[in-house]
């Protein structure tokens, strides 16, 4: 390797460690990582940015897809609705604590697959720990089983999951491609989370005060402006509708959920200011820094390097890298997180891609059917691997802090000793049903 692709290498790897040791806020450190790059001539300021004809730069599209989203589920966070779901999921549970965490886990799971994971989590913790409070009972492992349940309803779609709608942004994949592909094996693996949590939590039983208490919750005291719930549930649809048929009318899905944000600000206007003051900004930023980091290492020869390793160990057969993909995904989803490995993993693939059609232009090659059963792997490994350790998504961190503003603090042991037995197992299920759908016909 090069001098420059020795110095990319080393500031990538410091910056994932300080990640990895979590003393630092990540954006900061990945914005640190990234203005070094361009300060030490790694690469220049217009190709972060903008990129060049052979690679990509900070991918705007995630980044648009992000912000317009997040808009439109600040908006529509002020009506109540996402409360009024919760605590009307809980009574339907009619106070017994499975039933009413396989009914949050529900819609927990729909939720993240339509909004995004994050925001789901954001939204149904604080209610899950007053609604577990009221029954006397300890919320944390009932919350770890929402934590679990978001990222793997978020597997399902483009926008469920961040590492979704980066793999979709590089490959043009749509959103009803997610859905035809994930979707299906996330409803198995979902329907086996139910199934555990119900074994492991069946006998905690509560005295008739406490369902007495989630029995006399009215929900629709939750429903706090119900014009405004109209404007946003009709907006939210024609979003998921533009996401469905966003091929079909030649638009990214940066341009559908920007679209929807803008239509629902003008709505709502007196909202404007809240909504864009609320967007998760240094997630936005570190995306941003992440992607110039990656676009480092393309610059200077080092993906292009580990993908024609990958292809040289697996001697470039579809099968052999989908395995590498999904078991590499797992493994280093749950130990340095899921967004930062899939945007590193993102552009090897697509080197891959080339290598193995280059007669092809590269839009075509990135979509070859040889190369699909490999993104799925990549998707479905980061969204399940996620769930294994702490640190392995932001909604396992941001459901954390949560849980230790409240004085339920959740520790990197205990967030193991359930994410361990589902994991792995999880991801050989994933294995199994890509050799079905994929090879073995």
């Amino acid at each position: 390797m090069t001098a420059g692709a020795w110095l990319a290498t080393g500031i990538f790897v410091a910056v994932y460690a300080v990640i990895v040791l979590d003393r630092l806020p990540k954006s900061v450190v990945v914005l640190a990582g990234a203005s070094l790059m361009i300060a030490l001539g790694v690469l220049d300021q217009h190709t972060a940015f903008h990129g060049t004809e052979v690679i990509q730069g900070v991918d705007w599209n995630t980044i648009f897809l992000l912000i317009g989203m997040m808009v439109i589920v600040n908006i529509t966070r002020k009506t109540g609705l996402f409360e009024w779901i919760a605590v009307r999921t809980a009574k339907m549970g009619r106070g017994q604590p499975v039933l009413i965490l396989i009914g949050m886990a529900c819609s927990t799971a729909v939720l993240s697959a339509l909004v995004d994971n994050v925001t789901t989590v954001l939204l149904v913790i604080p209610t899950a720990i007053v609604i577990y409070e009221a029954l006397e009972l300890d919320p944390v492992p009932y919350l770890i089983f929402l934590v679990f349940a978001s990222n793997i309803g978020g597997s399902a779609t483009l926008i469920g999951h961040p590492a979704n709608i980066i793999i979709g942004s590089a490959t043009g994949l749509s959103f009803m491609d997610f859905v035809s592909v994930n979707l299906p094996i996330v409803l198995v693996l979902f329907a086996l989370l139910c199934a555990l949590a119900w074994f492991i939590l069946r006998s905690v039983d509560v005295g008739p005060q406490q369902r007495a208490r989630i029995m006399g919750l009215d929900e629709t005291r939750a429903l706090r402006n119900t014009p405004l719930l109209i404007k946003s549930l009709a907006v939210l649809a024609l979003v998921l509708i533009g996401f469905v048929i966003h091929d079909r009318l030649g638009l990214e899905p940066a341009t559908v959920a920007l679209g929807g944000a803008t239509l629902l600000m003008l709505l709502d206007p007196s909202g404007v200011h809240d909504a864009l003051e609320e967007v998760e900004w240094p997630t936005i930023f570190f995306f941003i820094g992440l992607f110039i980091m990656v676009t480092g290492l393309t610059e200077t020869g080092v993906i292009e390097l580990i993908g024609a390793s990958m292809v040289e160990i697996t001697g470039g057969q579809s099968l052999a890298l989908s395995a590498v993909s999904l078991w590499l995904a797992g493994g280093a989803s749950a130990l340095m997180g899921s967004i930062p490995f899939v945007a590193t993993m993102t552009p090897i693939v697509s080197h891959i891609a080339e290598a193995l059609n280059p007669d092809l232009p590269v839009g075509d090659a990135i979509r070859h059917s040889v190369m699909r059963p490999i993104w799925w792997a990549l998707s479905l490994g980061a969204g399940i691997g996620q769930n294994f350790a702490l640190i392995g998504a932001p909604t396992n961190l941001v459901a954390a802090a949560i849980a230790a503003r409240s004085g339920y603090p959740i520790s990197f042991k205990r967030f193991l000793a359930y994410g361990l037995p589902i994991t792995f197992p999880f991801i050989g299920l994933c294995g199994v049903y890509l050799w079905i759908r994929f090879f073995a016909v």
